[in-house]
């Protein structure tokens, strides 16, 4: 009897207690937490990225700990995942191209002179993937020690040192000029 009342009052818990709380954008569900190497890092916040009126990627920030500000996001410690899903197919080209434009949109003349062969091997990197086909999972993650490229699990390219690379990277979206205003507050949480 103590065995079965144990077990329902278990299950009444497991019931009542909530679920991880992941996101959806577009289709696209997005985990609230995630594992990098032995790091769990938490949804920080996702969203939608459109251009006219197309449709282009789902987009998630993967942080050690909630940041409500892009100032908190852009000091964060610790490992990061930026995590892209396609919404239609695109060529590596046009991927590398609009990421190359955000960084140098929110990056200033020393900043760029820093990063430029760094970012140049970014750009081989994605040229990498050839085609990146609609729902690709492409992942952007800083290791604590370089940043690295995947594509739907598969590493692309050399890892690239310096976390004021992946800084920059994160400028993309949380910089001063941000490629879309709307999705920067959706990856701060606020929408």
């Amino acid at each position: 009897m103590l065995n079965r009342t144990l077990a329902t009052l278990l299950l009444s818990a497991a019931l009542i207690a909530p679920a991880a709380a992941a996101i959806d954008v577009a289709g696209v569900k997005f985990e609230d937490k995630a594992s990098a190497g032995t790091t769990e890092l938490t949804l920080n916040g996702a969203g939608l990225r459109k251009k006219a009126f197309f449709k282009v990627y789902a987009i998630g920030l993967y942080l050690p700990s909630k940041a409500d500000s892009a100032s908190a996001v852009l000091s964060s410690k610790g490992q990061k995942r930026i995590q892209i899903v396609t919404l239609r197919e695109l060529s590596a080209e046009q991927l590398a191209e609009a990421l190359e434009n955000g960084v140098e949109e929110n990056s200033n003349e020393a900043e760029m002179a820093k990063i430029k062969s760094r970012l140049e091997e970014f750009r081989s990197n994605l040229l990498a993937m050839g085609k990146v086909p609609e729902k690709s999972d492409i992942r952007i993650e800083w290791t604590g020690s370089a940043t690295r490229v995947l594509m739907n699990g598969t590493v692309k390219g050399k890892e690239i040192q310096g976390e004021d690379f992946y800084t920059a990277l994160l400028k993309i979206w949380f910089g001063d000029k941000p490629v879309q205003a709307d999705l920067k507050d959706a990856m701060l949480g606020k929408k």
